[in-house]
């Protein structure tokens, strides 16, 4: 399951920079480090969502989430990108015991979070 894990994480984070490159440039190295770190981060408390039976658990820790990454230079679209790549990963692994809960649980995440878009002009 470990080694999923890091599989999934890896491939998140290495599109994450492929595709936008310019983050690189404005969070350096130690942004990609603290991405991974963060991917772990969502992994887990998809998890400890499905185990609590809350979804609230997940969506508020998005919200969480977004609030502290916009406050240092991020952009809620990143956050929803990252979520979306997420889901993809997901989808194409049978390793998780809670796969279906996972990508239900990350769809309302991304939907709260696309709520916000509506407001925010900065996207």
């Amino acid at each position: 399951m470990k080694e999923t894990i890091d599989h999934i994480v890896a491939r998140v984070v290495e599109g994450i920079y492929q595709d936008m490159p310019e983050l690189l440039e404005k969070f350096g190295e130690r942004g990609r480090t603290k991405c991974r770190e963060d991917n772990y981060h969502h992994i887990k408390h998809l998890d400890s969502a499905c185990k609590l039976e809350s979804d609230e658990f997940f969506i508020d820790y998005a919200l969480w989430l977004n609030n502290l990454l916009t406050t240092r230079g991020m952009q809620t679209k990143h956050v929803v990108d990252n979520f979306e790549r997420l889901e993809k990963e997901i989808q194409q692994t049978n390793e998780f015991e809670y796969k279906e809960d996972y990508l239900r649980i990350l769809s309302k995440g991304k939907e709260e979070l696309e709520e916000l878009n509506v407001d925010s002009p900065s996207l």
